[in-house]
């Protein structure tokens, strides 16, 4: 008998026959929420889109938010919704569990959020950061190249003999 065995569900799949089990959306997700939970995570949302232009799209297990990278995610789990955002600086909180360096520019904060009244700044505040912070990082790169431009062009190049 011909097929494969999926690697993710353990599932037999018949030669011919499409499988995708690794595909998630954003329903699935939040599917098993509570009530207070998912009014939580639809306030996030909401928050989120009226920043700008932007994907929203479900990845494995959690619910990213992105413009040209992600800015921040969400990991909907039974009694909680963990947010995960990025800042070029390390912000200090009671709201805030943990924060990580995740490179050089960027720290990353991680949230619980167990209900509707928690997505109000100042989470919503460093929500709106993470969004712009972007076009922070392109501006000081861009500039971090004009600076290395006009010192290569005033530094002249030693002479060889």
């Amino acid at each position: 008998m011909k097929g494969h065995e999926c690697y993710h569900c353990k599932q037999w799949i018949a030669p011919g026959v499409e499988h995708d089990c690794w595909t998630t959306t954003e329903e699935a997700l939040t599917k098993g929420l509570s009530e207070d939970l998912r009014d939580a995570f639809e306030r996030l949302r909401d928050t989120a889109t009226e920043f700008g232009e932007q994907r929203i799209y479900a990845s494995h297990h959690s619910i990213m938010f992105a413009r040209k990278a992600c800015y921040f995610f969400v990991r909907p789990q039974r009694k909680r919704l963990e947010v995960v955002f990025w800042l070029a600086r390390e912000v200090v909180a009671p709201s805030i569990r943990k924060a990580v360096k995740t490179s050089r520019v960027k720290t990353a904060h991680l949230v619980h959020v167990v209900h509707r009244d928690q997505v109000e700044p100042p989470l919503t505040d460093w929500l709106r950061e993470a969004y712009g912070l972007q076009d922070a990082i392109k501006n000081d790169v861009k500039g971090m190249k004009d600076v290395k431009k006009t010192k290569r062009a005033r530094t002249p190049e030693p002479k060889r003999p």
